[in-house]
């Protein structure tokens, strides 16, 4: 019995392979596009997707055309090839602005962009393209049942930025460049005020603080000092309940002592 099973599995595999090689050598385009929907309706978006890329160009201006369109988009964003998914779906709905598809023509061409963004820690250029491409949309389907996945994406891809942004304020920390630490948070926080890595940043911006107060010159000193008691009264201001604040704590305690060593000696 499942010699038989096997046996047939593989006969309609072959005799699939077989349909299909002759629809790409057949020169009747009604051939094509028939095996063509089957195929994408089975699920078989990339032989589907090269036979309708050999009868786009005969069904256009045909009532077909704008079925076929669509279709060879949506089997490149099946297939995972966002970059060519995203192209085809603008030209798709720039054809057929009144198309009832160009509404999900629009949301798949920016849902793309999202699928393409890369992690946080290299270039972000697709990522703003990917937030452009989404709020587009979302003015000109405001209505739309597509709304709410497409906040959600932008609110993923703003978040996406933000952790990029602190990142490379917080490189100048580890880096121990301090006062390019100190500037880099400080436009950190201002530019992204709600933001989940607002205690981080205030806390790097002490320690940057501190770092550069207690190493600079003594003509420097004692203004850094001040300045980096200043970044601690606002980080316990704001997080006096933080997992650093013993840190925190310990550097205010060094903080003073500077102070008060240096109050001595004037």
């Amino acid at each position: 019995m499942i010699r038989f099973i096997v046996y047939t599995i593989a006969a309609a595999f072959v005799l699939s392979c077989s349909e299909y090689q002759d629809a790409l050598k057949s020169e009747d385009v009604k051939v094509k596009y028939d095996l063509a929907e089957k195929l994408y309706n089975g699920g078989d978006y990339k032989r589907a997707n090269r036979l309708f890329e050999q009868i786009m160009p005969n069904y256009i201006g045909k009532p077909q055309g704008e079925r076929i369109a669509f279709f060879y988009a949506d089997s490149y964003y099946k297939t995972k090839d966002y970059y060519l998914a995203s192209y085809q779906f603008e030209r798709f709905y720039k054809s057929y602005p009144k198309s009832e598809k160009a509404e999900e023509a629009a949301f798949l061409e920016a849902k793309s962009y999202y699928h393409i963004s890369p992690k946080y820690s290299v270039d972000q250029s697709d990522t703003h393209k990917a937030i452009e491409k989404l709020q587009v949309f979302i003015n000109a389907y405001a209505g739309s049942t597509y709304l709410p996945e497409a906040n959600t994406m932008v609110k993923e891809m703003r978040n996406k930025l933000e952790k990029k942004a602190f990142e490379i304020a917080r490189q100048y920390n580890t880096l121990q460049d301090y006062k390019s630490a100190i500037e880099a948070l400080d436009n950190f926080v201002s530019d992204y005020p709600g933001t989940p890595y607002r205690e981080e940043a205030l806390f790097y911006k002490l320690d940057s603080a501190y770092r550069l107060a207690v190493n600079s010159v003594f003509a420097k000193q004692e203004e850094r000092l001040v300045d980096a008691r200043s970044a601690y009264d606002t980080f316990k201001k704001y997080y006096p309940q933080s997992g650093y604040m013993d840190q925190a704590n310990a550097m205010q305690a060094s903080i003073e002592d500077e102070l008060k060593k240096l109050h001595t000696l004037n």
